[in-house]
């Protein structure tokens, strides 16, 4: 929210008519709510942000800043998500390893943090407790059962690294220097001890 001239209470984001937001949101500056989509109590939400229609995102969730959440995504209490984050189409995390109807478990939501430039492809899913490194990317119907290093390329069911990934998108080659040039960027990486990092 912020101050108009007048005093008055202004948005600082935009939310259909149809999309529900609960008391005790914080949502930043430029954000976009879409059709059918539900805010639940105490999420905090950053600048810059695309909700889709029909998203669900559970309480307490926290989203940082340009984070894109694609249509009919579930976020679900205990997910963190760092900026320019990319969640793809019908994709969702849990919250609960072993869910039982008759056993409330709502104190023994496990944590999944999703690092800074992470892409998440349509209809994966991330089981909860396990999480996704920096700029890594995962397939398309994935299954995440394990943590992802940062820049990996997982994909499967269960989800498999079959490769190493640049900050644009691009598939890392490297040579027997351990060095690769992402070939959109020119940006160089570096991979040692099956740990890559940005070296330029």
């Amino acid at each position: 929210m912020q101050l108009n001239n007048d005093n008055t209470l202004e948005k600082s984001y935009t939310a259909h008519a149809s999309a529900v937001i609960d008391e005790g949101c914080e949502i930043g500056l430029g954000t976009q709510i879409w059709h059918f989509s539900h805010i639940m109590p105490n999420c905090k939400i950053g600048e810059r942000c695309n909700i889709g229609q029909n998203v669900v995102i559970s309480p307490e969730v926290v989203l940082g800043n340009n984070v894109k959440v694609q249509n009919n995504v579930s976020i679900y209490t205990g997910v963190i998500c760092d900026d320019d984050v990319f969640l793809g189409p019908s994709m969702v995390f849990t919250n609960v390893i072993n869910p039982r109807s008759a056993v409330n478990r709502r104190g023994q939501y496990a944590k999944t943090h999703v690092g800074k430039g992470a892409s998440i492809g349509a209809n994966a899913t991330v089981v909860c407790g396990n999480n996704i490194g920096t700029y890594a990317l995962i397939g398309a119907g994935a299954v995440v059962t394990k943590d992802v290093l940062p820049f990996a390329l997982v994909v499967g069911n269960p989800a498999r690294q079959t490769g190493w990934i640049s900050e644009f998108g691009h598939k890392l080659k490297f040579d027997e220097n351990g060095k690769a040039v992402c070939p959109e960027s020119g940006q160089i990486y570096m991979l040692d001890n099956n740990m890559v990092k940005r070296i330029k």
